[in-house]
């Protein structure tokens, strides 16, 4: 009975490997397929009608899962579902134009990144040259009315010094109407530009006070009117000249909040108005609602080829950042993508699929 005991248990140990291995589902077999967040993205993230996803970051990670034999699923979410589902352990991967940022690293991990980028800044497009854009200020409606303005107070300072001198000094100031009137307001310029050509001055105690009172008013109102004629022509001008990062702080600026533009124009203490997703911000420039939008430079320039006409997007790119596929903390996959996103960068395919979506991105 011992011998036969012996037996059976060497049988069952020599058996036990394969009932092991039996039992083992096979590679992705049997798995529960990873749970993909994604974040549209254009170019990087899109849907079609279908409701299909493509662009490029997808591309990316359906070479990826190819490779080393994933089973996934897409699932929608917003920038900050997509964070809280990745470090809660919901996803498994999060797609999109996502940007590596210290402050995202703390509560989730990324992969080696796969697009280096910038912000942009898309502001309406104008064919104008300089002096016609100056020149349009002399026809609008602020500087008309600061005209109108000393019109009025030259004229009420003519007839004055014309009804103290009309009876005193008519070779200078004609006791006629027009004429008169005509006189104290050629008086009342050339008193306050200080040309001063002297044909022209009150001899009556009357005037003489005119002209006295005038002359000292004269300093403040040439003041005041140099520097509302000055507004005039500039302000617009002003508000709308943005050639880059450092005139931001003066305009209107628009941006979408949580996004990599939204932390910039936060660090760097500039107000900006909140808008839900980038076609918002473009549509608010567009209306001139703002003056700018502060975006990531290639969905910037993507957007604007796809539509918004108007708009253009300034030549400089700030604020250097990276795009990176986002990873749950200590991924184990993290490696094993890596390696495989990193050939895949370096390829043909992929420089292609970066020309075929950014044009000269690349």
């Amino acid at each position: 009975m011992k011998t036969q005991l012996q037996i059976l248990f060497a049988v069952l140990l020599m058996l036990w490997p394969a009932m092991t291995l039996a039992q083992t589902p096979s590679d992705g077999a049997s798995a529960e397929p990873m749970q993909v967040a994604v974040r549209i993205s254009p170019p990087f993230v899109m849907q079609d009608d279908n409701g299909d996803y493509y662009g490029l970051t997808i591309e990316l990670w359906e070479y990826i899962a190819e490779v080393n034999n994933y089973q996934f699923n897409y699932q929608e979410a917003g920038l900050e579902q997509l964070f809280d589902g990745v470090a809660g352990g919901d996803y498994a991967v999060g797609l999109g134009a996502i940007s590596v940022t210290a402050d995202r690293e703390r509560r989730i991990d990324f992969t080696l990144p796969f697009y280096n980028a910038g912000l942009g800044i898309a502001v309406p497009a104008t064919a104008e040259s300089g002096w016609w854009t100056v020149t349009k200020r002399f026809f609008s409606l602020e500087f008309l009315t600061v005209l109108l303005a000393l019109i009025a107070i030259l004229l009420i300072a003519g007839i004055l010094v014309w009804l103290a001198e009309r009876r005193h000094n008519r070779e200078e100031f004609s006791s006629g109407r027009m004429r008169g009137i005509g006189a104290g307001f050629w008086w009342a310029a050339v008193t306050m530009t200080t040309v001063g050509y002297g044909d022209k001055s009150p001899r009556s105690n009357a005037g003489r006070v005119v002209a006295f009172i005038w002359m000292f008013t004269s300093v403040i109102i040439i003041s005041s009117f140099t520097a509302s004629i000055t507004s005039a022509l500039t302000v617009n001008r002003l508000s709308t000249l943005i050639e880059g990062k450092d005139d931001l702080a003066r305009v209107r600026v628009a941006s979408v909040p949580g996004s990599y533009s939204a932390f910039w124009l936060d660090r760097e203490n500039i107000g900006y108005q909140h808008y839900n997703d980038l076609a918002d911000a473009l549509q608010s420039v567009q209306a001139g609602k703002a003056d700018a939008a502060v975006y990531d430079a290639p969905l910037l320039k993507y957007q604007l080829r796809k539509d918004y006409s108007g708009l253009t997007v300034l030549k400089d790119v700030f604020a250097p950042q990276d795009y990176a596929l986002v990873l749950p903390p200590k991924a184990g996959e993290r490696e094993e993508i890596n390696r495989v996103l990193l050939r895949y960068i370096r390829s043909a395919e992929w420089r292609q699929s970066v020309s075929r979506y950014l044009g000269d991105e690349l």
